[in-house]
């Protein structure tokens, strides 16, 4: 899928459901570290990842925006550190006039009164204040790989992040991912609806029927009743 089609594709979508459609279809998802989070509440993203690793300049970042395309979300490794925000309103800036899509930091960022009110999409641990006061030696993959907590992340990964967070997965498999995403929500949401005039999630799930069978067979869970019923709740 394109950044376009990933885009719209996620407007009515959220990271909860790309997990569990993740976890229904047994694809690989990597979630990003608790307390990844946007700067701007209620901003969101979804596009191919472009990694850059963060050495105490913002040159690698200006580097990286070279060779990408519309749509694409730059994916910044600060290695996670919190003493230092790694990009702030110019940089944030410049993504946006080269029509990126956001930027993802394993790390923080600075500028927030600014940032709020460009709007662009930003996601990290939150702002510190402290620009970065350091400039260690740059590797060789400083444009081809971004570690992010206990993964790395590659131009292969696409990238959705909302107020729930960050997942990535790989490229390939975003259309199933997004087709099945958007199959939970749509029962999700007539659960939802007939909650509202009268009918217990319970009774609709026919919670009765899965005690008893669990009471027969101890080894039957409450996920494999819903997929046989077809309802979504849990994945």
């Amino acid at each position: 899928m394109n950044n376009r089609e990933l885009s719209e594709n996620f407007a009515e979508l959220s990271t909860p459901l790309i997990a569990d459609a993740a976890l229904r279809l047994r694809l690989a998802l990597h979630i990003a570290p608790f307390g990844i989070r946007p700067a701007v509440s209620g901003t969101r993203l979804a596009g191919h990842a472009v990694p850059v690793k963060h050495f105490g300049s913002v040159d690698v970042f200006l580097e990286a925006m070279v060779s990408a395309h519309p749509g694409d979300v730059l994916v910044i490794d600060n290695a996670g550190r919190t003493d230092e925000g790694c990009i702030g309103d110019l940089t944030a800036l410049e993504a946006q006039a080269n029509k990126l899509a956001g930027i993802v930091i394993w790390g923080t960022h600075r500028d927030t009164p600014e940032l709020q009110k460009i709007g662009f999409p930003i996601f990290s641990y939150g702002s510190s204040p402290s620009g970065p006061q350091r400039l260690d030696p740059r590797i060789d993959n400083a444009l081809r790989l971004a570690n992010f907590g206990d993964f790395d992340v590659t131009a292969e990964n696409i990238v959705f992040a909302d107020d729930d967070g960050c997942v990535f997965v790989l490229a390939n498999s975003a259309e199933q991912l997004v087709e099945a995403a958007r199959k939970i929500w749509q029962t999700e949401r007539k659960q939802a609806e007939l909650i509202k005039t009268g009918q217990p999630l319970r009774q609709q799930l026919k919670f009765a029927e899965y005690l008893k069978k669990r009471a027969i067979d101890s080894d039957y869970t409450f996920r494999q009743h819903l997929r046989e019923i077809g309802g979504a709740i849990e994945e």
